[in-house]
């Protein structure tokens, strides 16, 4: 028999049971005779039979099935978060549908949409900002969506995220604690909520120190990428800056990178932090230091919390903040 047009009927009649009886088996209903469930998996797996998610998805209204948005899954941050989420659908047996918007807002919306026409029984959201279109996007549908990683400044989305805020704070008392007084905001695009949040932990610790001068000539603004950060090097050498707390991980490589191209010690002359921690670091020499992102937990969390979501169980926190730390590896000064 054509493995491609095996059916429940198939099943049904070689077993000699109703497809009533299969679809039970088959979903688990413990309303079968143990004989009659053994001789239908066995039929199962001789057929090689695999049941229609999409027909499933008809009879029960469900397609077991979760849309994750996803703006890169190149990078080392996102696909973090991504296996996470894939971890604990598995563990909850839901299939993933996973979409690539490539950080472009119009796309973004499209793949939302796309996710949408498949009957998707919740949308777990990675964007580095909600816009106003896929607000209203989200506005429109009644399935359960969850930010990961992701901040919604009104806070009506459920989400899970770290207090991106304090972690700056943070890490930037780190290099004040090292004697540094210079001290560069390197930041992906400040139209980025988290990126806002970073940025006023950084200012947090002017505020505090009166010996600490602000100025807007340490912050410095690009896009997303090692190239842009190896390219942003020769500016904040100029700066005279003893020390620099940077957005994104790519980004710290890429400055480091341009930093030790043209002369610089690092940490001896400039001192680098960044924000997520991600494998990234570990490839760098020196290793860079890091605040410590559960990047693993947030995609899991996130998950679970949709689960929750989409099964009308009893949710506790609809906006989870979970722990982070500061590791300290090459890039910055150890004072012991």
């Amino acid at each position: 028999m054509d493995k491609q047009a095996v059916t429940i009927y198939d099943v049904a009649r070689q077993a000699e049971v109703s497809m009533a009886t299969v679809s039970r088996v088959v979903n688990g209903n413990p309303n079968v005779k143990p004989s009659t469930r053994k001789k239908v998996l066995g039929i199962i797996e001789k057929l090689d039979y695999r049941p229609n998610a999409v027909a499933r998805g008809l009879a029960s209204k469900k397609t077991t099935t979760v849309g994750v948005i996803i703006p890169d899954i190149s990078n080392a941050f996102f696909s973090s978060l991504a296996l996470g989420v894939d971890d604990i659908a598995t563990m909850y047996k839901y299939n993933i549908g996973l979409a690539n918007s490539d950080g472009n807002t119009q796309k973004e919306l499209t793949v939302f949409n796309t996710l949408l026409a498949k009957q998707m029984d919740g949308i777990i959201f990675m964007g580095r900002r909600i816009t106003e279109k896929i607000r209203e996007g989200f506005s429109r549908t009644y399935i359960p969506i969850v930010l990961a990683g992701t901040i919604d400044p009104t806070g009506e989305i459920p989400s899970v995220n770290i207090d991106y805020r304090l972690a700056s704070k943070d890490a930037v008392s780190l290099l004040v604690s090292h004697g540094n007084e210079k001290i560069a905001f390197v930041s992906s695009p400040l139209i980025n909520p988290i990126n806002k949040q970073r940025l006023k932990g950084y200012e947090d610790i002017f505020l505090e120190n009166d010996h600490l001068s602000y100025s807007e000539g340490l912050i410095f603004e690009v896009n997303y990428s090692f190239e842009k950060g190896k390219e942003l090097a020769k500016r904040v050498k100029n700066a005279g800056v003893t020390a620099c707390y940077i957005t994104d991980d790519e980004l710290a490589i890429g400055l480091m990178d341009g930093l030790l191209d043209l002369g610089v010690a690092i940490p001896e002359e400039i001192e680098i932090i960044t924000s997520n921690n991600s494998v990234l670091t570990e490839f760098a020499r020196p290793r860079i230091s890091s605040i410590t992102q559960p990047l693993y937990d947030l995609g899991a969390v996130s998950m679970r919390l949709l689960t929750k979501l989409m099964n009308k169980e009893e949710v506790g926190e609809r906006n989870v903040i979970l722990p982070y730390s500061i590791e300290e590896k090459g890039s910055t000064k150890r004072i012991i």
